[in-house]
């Protein structure tokens, strides 16, 4: 389906997205702004930051919605449609925040949940921590974070953010390591928006997660011992 026709049959949606879309860059400005903000600046190596636009969204639409359709009657959620698209989809806004080792992330953490507290941030859901690794995981959990295991490897933590529980304005913050970047990003252009089907591919891919994780705990060694860790 070409660009025009899903544009013409999903016009409701690209209405509402265009109606809305200031909204949504505005919130994730502010995002971003306090990731880089002055008092993270120890913690946050590097922000990267993304608003999906409509031909995207409207290809994750149409993936989500032929997913739905193969799963079991009890286990649909329905079609994503113009009255429950910010719902149904909460990356339209993006944030990737990236650090040097694993100690700088309850930093990280906990300045997100201060202003959370403070009714800056809202959370629209539960945050998770994505990891294979149980010695990572167990971590995560130690600070309230429910862990999830995805089977093909994926490590990052995620946060949907609102500045309000009125607004429909949502910007999904992922946060990793500098390492675990390299992985996603090679993860990301092999399985997205399909994932490779070549066995080769899909073991090694295991091999250097685990690769990665293993970098990832020197690297904390390493800065625990040489001053990184506050």
């Amino acid at each position: 389906m070409t660009t025009e026709d899903l544009r013409s049959k999903h016009k409701e949606i690209v209405d509402v997205y265009e109606r809305n879309i200031e909204a949504f860059e505005l919130f994730q400005k502010h995002v971003k702004n306090f990731f880089e903000s002055r008092s993270l600046s120890k913690y946050v190596h590097s922000v990267r930051h993304r608003i999906k636009d409509v031909d995207h969204l409207l290809e994750k639409i149409e993936r989500k919605n032929h997913e739905d359709e193969k799963r079991s009657e009890d286990d649909r959620k329905g079609e994503i449609n113009s009255e429950n698209i910010f719902t149904r989809v909460t990356d339209i806004a993006g944030i990737r925040v990236l650090h040097l080792h694993i100690s700088e992330f309850e930093h990280i953490h906990r300045a997100i949940m201060d202003k959370i507290n403070d009714e800056e941030f809202t959370l629209y859901e539960d945050p998770r921590a994505y990891t294979w690794d149980p010695e990572s995981g167990g971590y995560f959990e130690s600070l309230g974070l429910k862990r999830e295991l995805k089977e093909s490897y994926y490590t990052s933590i995620h946060y949907v953010l609102r500045p309000n529980s009125r607004s429909h304005a949502t910007c999904e913050v992922q946060i990793r390591t500098l390492l675990e970047e390299v992985w996603g990003e090679i993860d990301h252009t092999m399985n997205y928006p399909e994932p490779s089907t070549d066995p080769h591919c899909k073991e090694q891919i295991r091999v250097l997660a685990r690769l990665v994780g293993a970098g990832t705990h020197l690297a904390d060694s390493i800065m625990r011992r040489y001053g990184g860790k506050d």
